[in-house]
């Protein structure tokens, strides 16, 4: 049992968070409170919601980085939509997000199969597309809080439940984890208990070996990228309500922390192999330094730096054990 828990990726992930915490706990004792827990676990939600798309696509052996342009166009539109029909209501702007990134997802899906094209190339070339035809079918102004629909400014400030702090602010379980957990069970059932979850990890091995064992790469791929839009646009209602206004230019520049925080959660670049408990275990680091440098008197310009720092000693760690174990198979048949 012992053995098998160390030789986990996430049980060592599970050791950092827990130590790092506590050493910066110990630096700032208010890191450490209810109310700092709560108010991370909501901004960690939208990056949660990515997460779960990026670490099917790395499964699958690809790598995209549009789903950020998806989230703000379903996010933006949707919330210009309400404005515009007066329709204020949250369940339709989350089902008109969703169906944009539907929309963008399939387009990413029938390049990247059709066009025989690498699926970082694709997916950084439609990321540019749907930024130039958000900006044209949506226009570029600003929405600010004063604008925002109630229904979104309602669900900025839903909680589940609420407690009151000894500083006297209340805090809560925000209903961003809504959406949140069932896009974690639904992922994982996907994943884990369908023929479709083997036919990505399947993929993500070796397309070849995927084809003979009789699965069909393109609705696969299909699936992936839609699959990934869909969560992209609930993301974009999420980081809406979340911080009260939005622009075209919200989110550009995320990409690499979403990636990175599912890399070091064990996601292979090469495909075939991520656990969801991997992909929320590294968005909680990737959280962790969003919000505790300011408590270890860093600035937030550090961030990027140990980002970067981070995903290329997992990186080289995975490398690392690959080559190990390539030693080992290789001994062995010898």
């Amino acid at each position: 049992m012992l053995k098998r828990l160390l030789s986990r990726n996430e049980t060592y992930l599970i050791v950092i968070i827990l130590i790092y915490s506590i050493i910066v706990g110990i630096k700032n004792p208010a890191f450490l409170s209810y109310e700092n827990f709560f108010d991370m676990l909501r901004a960690s939600s939208g990056k949660l919601l990515l997460a779960l798309g990026v670490l099917i696509v790395l499964i699958s052996g690809g790598i995209d980085v549009s789903f950020t342009a998806i989230a703000i166009f379903g996010g933006y539109a949707s919330t210009k939509l309400m404005l515009l029909t007066k329709i204020d209501n949250l369940a339709f702007a989350f089902i008109i997000s969703a169906s944009i990134g539907i929309i963008l997802g399939s387009i990413n899906a029938l390049i990247i199969h059709y066009f025989r094209l690498p699926t970082l190339i694709a997916t950084l070339g439609t990321s540019s597309v749907f930024f130039g035809l958000m900006t044209i079918l949506v226009g570029t102004k600003s929405i600010n809080a004063g604008q925002m629909p109630s229904s979104i400014t309602n669900f900025s400030g839903a909680r589940l439940f609420e407690r009151i702090a000894p500083s006297g602010n209340t805090y809560g379980l925000s209903a961003f984890i809504i959406p949140v957990i069932l896009a974690i069970f639904i992922t994982w059932f996907i994943l884990y208990r369908t023929m479709l979850g083997r036919g990505i990890f399947a993929m993500g091995n070796s397309e070849e070996s995927a084809k003979r064992s009789g699965f069909n790469l393109f609705l696969i791929r299909f699936f992936i990228y839609t699959y990934v839009g869909i969560l992209a646009g609930i993301m974009g209602v999420v980081y809406v309500a979340e911080v009260r206004w939005v622009n075209p230019i919200s989110l550009v520049g995320s990409e690499l922390s979403i990636i990175a925080a599912v890399v070091i959660g064990g996601a292979k670049l090469t495909g075939g192999e991520g656990t969801i408990l991997g992909a929320v275990l590294g968005i909680i680091i990737i959280q962790l330094l969003n919000s505790t440098l300011v408590f270890l008197g860093l600035s937030s310009s550090w961030n990027d730096f140990f980002v970067g720092l981070i995903l290329l000693i997992s990186v080289s760690i995975t490398s690392y054990q690959y080559r190990l174990k390539s030693r080992r198979n290789l001994t062995f048949s010898d």
